[in-house]
């Protein structure tokens, strides 16, 4: 268990301290490579330059003419130990020991073991062949480096040897001794490394935004899956433009897939969304409609900057025709408000009247007014809970026709008509949306007109294998130019704004329910809207 703690306790947990053992063991091991590669290097240099030296040492003793005298004559007076030992402390040498054929001893540090044979086994090749060599052997005085050099007489004949060398203990410290520097040269990168790398460690931090890898790899997770939630479609790039992420909706929106979006420039790919403005000026657009691949879209751009440095930007954008409806609903909610104020301001006044009444004895008054009021309400209710034992439908048209009664408009049903058979496969929540835009139509149509006798009229069955609805007001009609054209979104005849969206959503749904709506209109007086719905499903509804 104590084990675990420890490891747990030593285990990084910041981007700081992922880099200082990184760092630390990287250099580690360039120390320990560089270290042996060094000193190896270095030793083998100090080896060959020592052995060169006692080489050159041992060639030139070689070379006095008294060591070849002497040597032939047996050296009874000594006088090669005298030579020898005076160039031994010159130099710095171990030994300088020269030797004849038999490889006797001349001379030695050592002068009791003068007249012995020499030590070590490597006299071979400059006694039997005459050659001039380095090697490693151990003497009387230890493992040494030591060079040959054959003396050679009148006739080049080989009649001794002369050996320099050195204890390899010696050469070792030497060694040591030149290896000082290189290891401070490597003492100071350490620190340089590490001090680089805390100087790294912070900057990360700071790039990082302070945050750790676990948080980035967090983060990096969130935003996938908060990116993929959003309907919206939305793309980032970097300063260059160049596309670095789009979401599903994104590429439903543009019609491409992420292949031919991410990685790509976003002036290439989607020119005519004007992002490359953002890029320049570093200011924002909102609410701007562009049109990409045939949709129109709707576009939030946002830069992305760091310090006053643009590092790029994001752009989110819907279809214009979904922030219509949405807004075409919040209108019609708005206008059942409205509405209901309205009923609720007329009905007050109604009681207020019926109250004053009974407080002056008026009963036969009151009872009249509440009878007026009521009869045709409660008629019409009946009809159409006999009629359309739908609710959602009966309460469009009962909504309609306390809206009509609120604007003063006469707004005639037919009770003549039927909507018992509507097949489930069809949304009442579509017919809704046809038969209420219809008629906010038509009372729009009627409130224009100076006429006195303004009226609309709905009629509807369900009669045979289609569903049927017409609508007629009286109206000014639809000019010849433009009957061609209601239905466009965008296309109305009561001025701009947010209008010719009703009759664009009542295509809208017929088209998916597969039917079809007919315009009658003589461009002066009246217009008729009729609605055909199949019961039966086509294929591909």
């Amino acid at each position: 268990m104590k084990k675990f703690k420890f490891l747990d306790f030593i285990k990084p947990k910041t981007i700081q301290l992922y880099l200082v053992y990184m760092v630390t063991g990287m250099v580690l091991v360039q120390i320990g490579i560089t270290w042996f590669l060094v000193s190896d290097l270095t030793s083998n240099i100090l080896k060959e330059q020592i052995g060169l030296r006692a080489l050159q040492t041992s060639q030139a003793v070689a070379e006095v003419p008294m060591i070849r005298e002497v040597l032939l004559k047996k050296d009874p007076e000594g006088q090669i130990q005298a030579i020898a030992e005076d160039i031994r402390l010159k130099i710095g040498a171990t030994f300088v020991v020269v030797g004849d054929s038999s490889g006797i001893r001349y001379s030695h540090p050592v002068p009791e073991r003068i007249g012995k044979y020499f030590v070590g086994g490597d006299t071979g090749p400059v006694l039997m062949e005459g050659k001039s060599y380095v090697s490693e052997a151990i003497g009387t005085l230890g493992p040494s480096i030591r060079s040959f050099v054959p003396v050679r007489g009148k006739h080049s004949e080989v009649i001794g040897f002369v050996s320099v060398g050195y204890l390899t203990e010696n050469v070792q410290k030497n060694i040591a001794a030149h290896l000082d520097r290189p290891l401070w040269f490597i003492f100071g990168l350490t620190l340089i490394g590490f001090f680089s790398t805390a100087y790294i460690a912070r900057h990360l931090k700071k790039v990082t935004l302070n945050l750790e890898p676990a948080e980035i790899t967090n983060l990096y997770l969130e935003r996938g899956a908060v990116l993929e939630t959003i309907r919206e479609g939305v793309i980032a790039t970097d300063h260059r433009g160049e596309i670095r992420l789009a979401n599903k909706a994104a590429l439903k929106y543009t019609c491409f897939n992420s292949g031919e979006l991410v990685g790509k420039m976003i002036g290439d790919v989607i020119p005519c969304a004007g992002l490359n403005y953002a890029l320049t000026t570093g200011e924002g657009e909102y609410d701007q409609e562009r049109i990409v691949n045939g949709q129109e879209l709707i576009f939030n751009i946002v830069p992305v900057l760091q310090g006053g440095v643009i590092k790029g930007l994001v752009a989110s954008f819907r279809r214009k025709d979904e922030l219509d409806r949405i807004a075409h609903e919040l209108s019609s909610i708005q206008e059942y408000s409205e509405l209901l104020r309205g009923q609720t301001h007329e009905y007050s006044n109604k009681l207020h009247t019926i109250a004053g009444l009974i407080q002056i004895e008026a009963y036969q008054e009151a009872l009249d007014l509440v009878t007026c009021e009521s009869s045709g309400y409660e008629d019409l209710i009946m009809f159409l809970n006999k009629a359309i034992p739908h609710p959602v439908i009966a309460a469009i048209v009962l909504g309609k026709f306390n809206r009509a009664k609120e604007l003063k408009i006469q707004f005639d049903v037919d009770r003549e008509g039927t909507m018992v058979d509507v097949p489930d496969w069809i949304k009442q929540e579509k017919i809704v949306t046809i038969v209420g835009n219809l008629l906010d139509n038509a009372f729009e149509a009627v409130l224009g007109c100076d006429k006195e006798d303004c009226k609309v009229q709905l009629s509807f069955t369900d009669l045979g294998n289609d569903i049927v609805f017409e609508v007629e007001d009286s109206g000014p009609g639809i000019p010849p130019d433009q009957i061609d054209h209601v239905f466009e979104k965008g296309i109305s005849s009561k001025g701009t704004g947010r209008r010719g969206l009703g009759l664009y959503l009542v295509k809208q749904r017929l088209d998916e329910l597969g039917g079809f709506i007919s315009v009658s209109s003589d461009g002066s007086e009246g217009t008729l809207f009729s609605v055909i719905i199949p019961k039966i499903r086509r294929s591909g509804i």
